[in-house]
């Protein structure tokens, strides 16, 4: 804080006559603040007496300091006021108004007082003015406002952080408590809503800087937590049009891979939808980024119901090709999915493949060499689906 002026000697006998009077001061004050400041325009948000108590303390400071040479160290009740302003939610300038008001009151009434005085300059009256009105309590009070909003914030960011990982836990089951959480998030009770699992690129770091915000420009409602590997969320999509508009958001959020959940309805199943979430991510693991939606298939919801089981068909079906060498093991697999992908049609994968159709077929045969089962089999192949989907869930290797 800068250094006050000091004021002169012959000031002290206008600020103890001001200092008696004090009280009756107070209550004009406070009333002149109500008129002029909207946020106290009411007994809503700050009572009359509460702010004609903090006018007197503010007076009494102000006169008391020029007594005794504008010892300034009593900002207590600045410091006070600030604090708890900023606990009300009073927007930082509507406070800084008040105190211009009432600082500009009280300077008003020492000039006049002082018309009289000797030794008193106008020039003096203006710079002691300028000090209490720009420095004093009013710095006083925006410096503890700013640090009280700062805690403000943290607390609120670690409250929202718990809640987020209740709900992506499944600590929280009881209706009443969803709802509450639901409120404080700012999501809506009800669903649909998407889980996203987007990789880090490094522990402590966002893989989506801003993604709420983004996301609430297009007037989706989301919540975040930041986990070691993951940032994770939950996002509300309402409206027609936003399951889409939230995919687009994320895809110019983030050059991470992102998993995507299918859609649910009800707040309790947040932890499996993130388990989804996470498999849709596993499952596009051979990409760099881009986002992968879970494949809600009868195949897919299998392997995330039984997902150990999964695991172990999915190694006893690809023993052979997963000992293979890396590259040549995940040509392989690419192949199988992209001929599932084109429901069985060679020419299909061949033209997601960029290859020629004999490639696909002589891979295909590979594969049906190594895993003993014939892609002609529906048996064969439905065992070959539910492995390509358990796939992710094994902890290989990937060169």
């Amino acid at each position: 804080m800068p250094r006050v002026p000091v004021p002169p000697a012959e000031i002290a006998p206008i600020a103890a006559s001001l200092l008696a009077r004090a009280p009756e001061l107070s209550v004009r004050m406070a009333r002149r603040i109500r008129a002029e400041v909207t946020f106290y325009g009411s007994e809503e948000r700050v009572s009359f007496e509460e702010l004609r108590a903090s006018c007197l303390s503010n007076a009494e400071l102000v006169f008391q300091s020029l007594i005794s040479g504008c010892d300034t160290s009593g900002m207590t009740t600045a410091q006070d006021t600030g604090r708890e302003r900023a606990r009300q939610g009073e927007p930082l300038a509507e406070m800084l108004h008040a105190y211009r008001v009432g600082s500009e009151f009280l300077w008003s009434e020492l000039a006049d007082e002082a018309r009289s005085a000797e030794g008193v300059t106008t020039d003096t009256i203006v710079s002691l003015a300028a000090w209490w009105v720009n420095e004093g309590l009013a710095a006083a009070a925006s410096d503890a406002y700013r640090e009280e909003a700062s805690e403000l914030v943290l607390q609120r960011e670690r409250e929202r952080s718990a809640l987020v990982e209740a709900l992506f836990t499944g600590m929280l089951t009881d209706r009443t408590t969803l709802w509450e959480t639901a409120d404080v998030l700012g999501l809506p009770a009800g669903g649909p809503y998407l889980v996203v699992a987007a990789e880090v690129p490094a522990p402590g770091r966002e893989a989506a800087p801003g993604i709420e915000a983004r996301l609430l420009a297009e007037q989706l409602r989301s919540a975040w937590r930041l986990l070691p590997d993951l940032q994770v969320g939950v996002i509300a999509v309402h409206h027609p049009g936003a399951e889409e508009a939230a995919l687009r958001v994320l895809g110019r959020s983030t050059a991470s891979r992102v998993g995507v959940s299918p859609a649910y309805r009800d707040l309790r199943e947040t932890p499996r939808a993130l388990r989804l979430a996470r498999l849709a991510l596993a499952g596009g693991r051979r990409r760099s980024t881009g986002i992968v939606r879970f494949d809600d298939s009868p195949a897919a919801l299998l392997v995330a119901a039984a997902p150990e089981e999964a695991g172990r068909i999915a190694r006893a079906v690809f023993k052979g090709v997963l000992e293979l060498p890396a590259v040549e093991r995940d040509r392989l697999l690419q192949t199988l999915e992209c001929w599932f992908a084109s429901a069985g049609s060679t020419a299909g994968a061949a033209e997601l493949l960029y290859c020629h159709r004999n490639t696909v077929r002589y891979r295909l045969h590979r594969l049906e060499e190594l895993t003993g089962r014939s892609l002609k089999d529906p048996r064969a192949s439905a065992d070959l689906a539910v492995a390509l989907h358990a796939l992710p869930l094994l902890s290989f290797e990937r060169d």
